[in-house]
């Protein structure tokens, strides 16, 4: 689901994309000109790899995320902690591109498999 940004409305607008097995729906509203807030729920299953064995996973995913989106770039002076910012440079907002990237971020984390928890065996190797 792609929407221009200038066409963000000022009311909170309901969304649903699906990637996979990954739910990510909330609602969306303009809070400024040139920003826009987000608030997320993504839910489902997503696929991981054991960073120690490299064993296939799945991580059920349940997170409530809250984005502000800058169309341009986003003046710090009023980022407030804990926000999770996305710049955007063509005017578009794509919440499949938005979920694409929550879910390369929760990838990108160490996962560990049941046995690598509990055997001590397993060393990670370093290249």
């Amino acid at each position: 689901m792609k929407v221009e940004f200038r066409k963000v409305p000022n009311v909170p607008k309901e969304f649903k994309v699906c990637v996979n097995s990954v739910n990510f729906l909330g609602t969306f509203s303009r809070i400024s000109n040139k920003l826009v807030r987000i608030d997320s729920q993504i839910t489902g299953i997503h696929p991981i790899e054991c960073y120690k064995c490299g064993k296939d996973l799945t991580l059920n995913i349940d997170e409530k995320h809250v984005f502000t989106v800058s169309d341009g770039v986003f003046d710090s002076l009023n980022e407030r902690e804990g926000e999770i910012i996305i710049e955007l440079d063509n005017h578009i907002v794509n919440f499949e591109d938005i979920l694409n990237s929550e879910l390369e971020s929760i990838s990108s984390e160490y996962h560990t498999c049941e046995d690598c928890n509990t055997n001590d065996e397993f060393v990670d190797i370093e290249i």
